[in-house]
């Protein structure tokens, strides 16, 4: 509460402006934190090679903010690099790994989530050499420029992944984190939380209209999100589940409604035309079996 960004002058009030330093994440997932403490809340979490800003430093512990989303919070020293080196590539899959040799049976092979940004120079038979010297199977690999062309396939990548209040990857997610990783993916602006998402993304439709949603239809209630697979399927993290599932819409509304909210809100992304036709057959989790 005694800082902002220099930028924000004017605009805010505070003791202090900062002017920023950009920063990279040098490791492969960083959590954020809503105070300068392991065992603080985690808000979000930061991705290898993601860019951000850091206005203070301290006791092990960078206040930033990220550029990608302009998510603000409480990040290990350690986990950031001042050198800004220019990443040509993405992680494309769920997970990956990064090895010290071509090689799959190399050791220390390090987890690398998608969405996570290197840079590589050279390729060497199946695998890719990265600007620190370590290896990544090429075809976990895109350039920078491709971009998915349908984020619901995406966002179906991660069903029965572990719920985990802020994150973002095969490892744990929110249902905020798994709109985000899906939208970025295909190339999307995106903000971090539920609510943030419910004023930016797309445009809204009556919550009545439930017997007109399509593939790609944000619902969200207070504090949720969800993304509908067709007219009639929910995919979202929960925390009743305590993963990524899919299952009836009707079935989502009638338990979150008893217990949290009705309905908010219905966004309509302006273009789906790039999402994939034709019916799906997710797996339905059943009360029962949840």
């Amino acid at each position: 509460s005694d800082l902002a960004d220099l930028r924000l002058r004017g605009q805010v009030e505070a003791e202090r402006f900062v002017a920023g330093r950009a920063a990279t994440v040098s490791v492969p997932l960083a959590g954020v934190h809503r105070a300068p403490r392991a065992d603080a809340m985690m808000v979000t979490q930061a991705l290898l090679g993601e860019r951000l800003q850091v206005f203070d430093q301290r006791d092990g512990w960078c206040w930033v903010a990220l550029e990608n989303d302009g998510y603000v919070g409480y990040l290990r020293t350690e986990h950031i690099a001042d050198t800004l080196t220019a990443t040509t590539h993405r992680i494309a899959v769920p997970l990956s790994f990064m090895y010290p040799k071509p090689d799959l049976k190399s050791q220390p092979a390090v987890p690398v989530p998608m969405l996570a940004q290197v840079t590589m120079v050279a390729e060497e038979g199946a695998y890719s050499r990265l600007a620190d010297g370590r290896y990544v199977f090429t075809r976990h690999l895109k350039p920078l420029a491709q971009t998915e062309p349908d984020f619901v396939a995406v966002a179906e990548q991660f069903l029965a992944v572990p719920y985990l209040w802020g994150g973002k990857s095969l490892l744990g997610l929110d249902c905020s984190g798994l709109i985000q990783i899906a939208r970025h993916a295909a190339d999307h602006a995106c903000q971090r939380d539920s609510d943030m998402q419910e004023h930016s993304q797309g445009t809204a439709i009556d919550p009545a209209e439930l017997s007109d949603l399509r593939r790609g239809d944000l619902v969200f209630w207070k504090g949720h999100v969800g993304v509908m697979q067709n007219a009639q399927t929910l995919l979202h993290a929960n925390g009743h589940h305590m993963q990524v599932v899919s299952e009836p819409l009707s079935q989502a509304i009638a338990r979150i409604g008893a217990t949290r909210s009705e309905v908010t809100k219905i966004r309509r992304l302006c273009s789906q035309s790039h999402l994939r036709n034709g019916p799906l057959a997710p797996k339905i989790y059943s009360p029962e079996i949840g």
